[in-house]
């Protein structure tokens, strides 16, 4: 599985910022370890299951989860995005993914089964409820605008 793929996955699976993700040192991996949010400075401990701790620990470089061209830095924001956003063409998607959009799904996805939002926004280490609220109505934000640009061509083929 391409790197880029494997930030993915642990994005999707923890909720964490794609550059806490690619500042994830080798030595960390376990199934259960603390990370240090970059912006906002906050712990977290964060959980990933075997499949994908064994995957990322049999790719990992001697540094870092994902090392960059030059094995003592770590891979580039940049460069997943421009992967992610290169997939999104290639699936001809119609919404704006990018790494950011797996933070979005996580949030969406832990709403579903708990049906808490104070929970997500704990688990999203979000100070504001009403910050929390859009990453995890982001899926019925979709739908929405779905439905409006499908009403107004609906109205111009007319």
């Amino acid at each position: 599985m391409p790197d880029n793929a494997r930030v993915m996955r642990v994005a999707l699976h923890t909720g964490l910022r794609v550059g806490d993700v690619l500042a994830l040192k080798t030595e960390q991996l376990a199934p259960h370890f603390w990370v240090t949010e970059s912006k906002t400075g906050k712990r977290r401990q964060i959980g990933l299951p075997e499949p994908l701790l064994s995957d990322l620990k049999n790719s990992a470089g001697e540094i870092w989860v994902f090392p960059g061209k030059d094995p003592k830095n770590h891979r580039t924001r940049q460069t997943v995005w421009k992967d992610v956003k290169r997939a999104a063409a290639a699936l001809r998607l119609p919404q704006n993914v990018g790494p950011h959009s797996a933070r979005k799904v996580y949030a969406v996805e832990l709403l579903k089964k708990y049906g808490e939002i104070d929970r997500v926004r704990r688990a999203l280490n979000h100070g504001s409820e009403s910050v929390t609220l859009i990453y995890a109505l982001a899926d019925k934000q979709l739908e929405s605008k779905t439905r409006r640009r499908r009403a107004a061509a609906g109205r111009r083929k007319v």
